[in-house]
């Protein structure tokens, strides 16, 4: 075996060499020599005119698309160059052959990559554009994994029908294959397709709170098939893409202010006068609030054992903590001006009638 490869490869070399004369072996070298020049050429002038071109408009695509065609249609020239070069001379088949195939694999592996690079920079130019475009950067990763599975999928198979290889049966094969894996990894896929959903529609990005159902935390990690999240006690809570997209989520990292409604009860022993006077001290009290912009304030009920006021008011934070400042303020403001008045809280009471007297018994389980 090893001495039948030998004489083959002996005879090519001599048919390399009893086939050419040195004046072939310069032209080819000047071919070779030439096409590095153009291409060195193309490199600092025309790319950098194109450069300059596609920095002077608004959009990003192009400055991606000319960086693409420096980063990987460049090494391409370079090889049509020395391909050019090597094919001016008589050369064996089986050589012929050999540099046939090495040359439809190198193009084939930087149109790929070029494709891929292309792809990748118009997701980036896309996500960029959105809201908080820096953060979601950070989730292409699982996507350009989906794109370049099926970009050197479909590039191998063009070049395995370049060489000659019937891929007709390869791509049923490949077809029926699918099918069953389909039907036994039908979670996996949803979960996929779901990534996508999250993706583009964007429901939820890394570092919103969300609530779903019971579960409530910050998002750290958006994955292909999970989604995790930091729940306020400390422990990570994943989900499946499907769980998540199926399922009502608060996301109140969009919120931009809060409504706030809150109730005070006084009890039915106050007059009439501080009875229609208290909405404007309730409406006070939030005013006096930089961060708290008055809504309403009305008389609603009457309740059990109290008169109930229903107070309505806007945030204009999104913040908790700032809420409840706001909120624990306003409560102080409210207690300081019923204590000026003598106006009473009310508290839960129940009055007993007993044989012809009535006596009300005290159920405020702080007052004996």
């Amino acid at each position: 075996m090893l001495e039948t490869f030998f004489e083959n490869l002996s005879k090519n070399f001599e048919g390399i060499f009893d086939n050419n004369t040195p004046e072939d072996y310069l032209i080819a070298l000047g071919i070779i020599l030439l096409g590095i020049i153009i291409t060195r050429i193309i490199r600092s002038i025309v790319i950098g005119q194109l450069k300059k071109a596609a920095a002077s408009t608004e959009t990003d695509i192009d400055d991606y698309i000319v960086e693409s065609i420096s980063r990987f249609g460049i090494p391409i020239l370079y090889f049509i160059s020395v391909y050019i070069g090597i094919k001016y001379l008589t050369l064996p088949d089986t050589a012929n052959e050999a540099i046939r195939i090495a040359a439809l694999v190198v193009i084939t592996f930087f149109s790929i990559r070029f494709i891929s690079s292309v792809v990748l920079m118009l997701l980036r130019s896309y996500v960029l554009r959105q809201s908080n475009g820096e953060e979601k950067v950070k989730q292409l990763g699982g996507v350009m994994l989906i794109f370049n599975v099926l970009i050197w999928s479909a590039g191998l198979l063009v070049l395995l029908d370049n060489l000659g290889i019937n891929v007709t049966a390869m791509v049923a094969g490949l077809g029926i294959g699918g099918i069953a894996i389909a039907l036994a990894a039908q979670n996996i896929l949803g979960d996929l397709f779901n990534y996508f959903v999250i993706f583009f529609d964007r429901p939820f990005e890394i570092g919103d709170f969300i609530i779903v159902d019971d579960k409530l935390g910050t998002i750290e990690a958006i994955g292909i098939k999970t989604t995790r999240v930091k729940s306020l006690s400390g422990e990570q809570l994943v989900f499946s893409n499907s769980d998540l997209t199926s399922s009502r989520i608060h996301n109140y990292k969009r919120m931009q202010t809060r409504r706030i409604v809150f109730s005070v009860g006084v009890v039915y022993q106050t007059p009439l006068e501080q009875v229609k006077e208290i909405p404007e001290i309730l409406q006070r009290a939030v005013e006096t609030q930089e961060l708290a912009k008055f809504d309403r304030a009305h008389f609603k009920a009457y309740g059990d054992s109290s008169l109930n006021y229903e107070v309505v008011y806007i945030v204009q934070s999104a913040d908790f903590n700032e809420y409840m400042n706001v909120q624990q303020a306003i409560n102080f403001e409210i207690f300081a001006e019923f204590q000026k008045r003598s106006i009473e809280f009310a508290y839960p009471t129940r009055t007993l009638y007993m044989a012809g007297q009535s006596v009300e018994e005290n159920t405020n389980p702080y007052e004996s």
